[in-house]
């Protein structure tokens, strides 16, 4: 899978404000940010990105991904 397949599918699953992905094909790191992680803790996050590849995860056409995730208030948040 390429950057593009994977924000989309991501995108298309994840109410996203904000996504970018970085990656060699194998290793992936993205960053979203997303009004769904209110109220949610980190692991539940990431398991709601995870969610998002279903099973693109498993079948290691997605080998690793590095999730920062954000709600819109953190992101504003974070130095600039």
């Amino acid at each position: 899978m390429n950057a593009d397949e994977i924000k989309d599918l991501i995108a298309a699953n994840l109410r996203c404000q904000h996504i970018t992905l970085e990656g060699d094909g194998r290793h992936w790191f993205t960053t979203i940010v997303s009004p769904a992680f209110e109220g949610k803790r980190a692991i539940q996050r990431h398991q709601m990105v995870y969610a998002t590849l279903g099973e693109k995860m498993k079948t290691d056409e997605v080998h690793a991904l590095s999730i920062k995730a954000y709600t819109p208030a953190e992101w504003v948040a974070l130095p600039q």
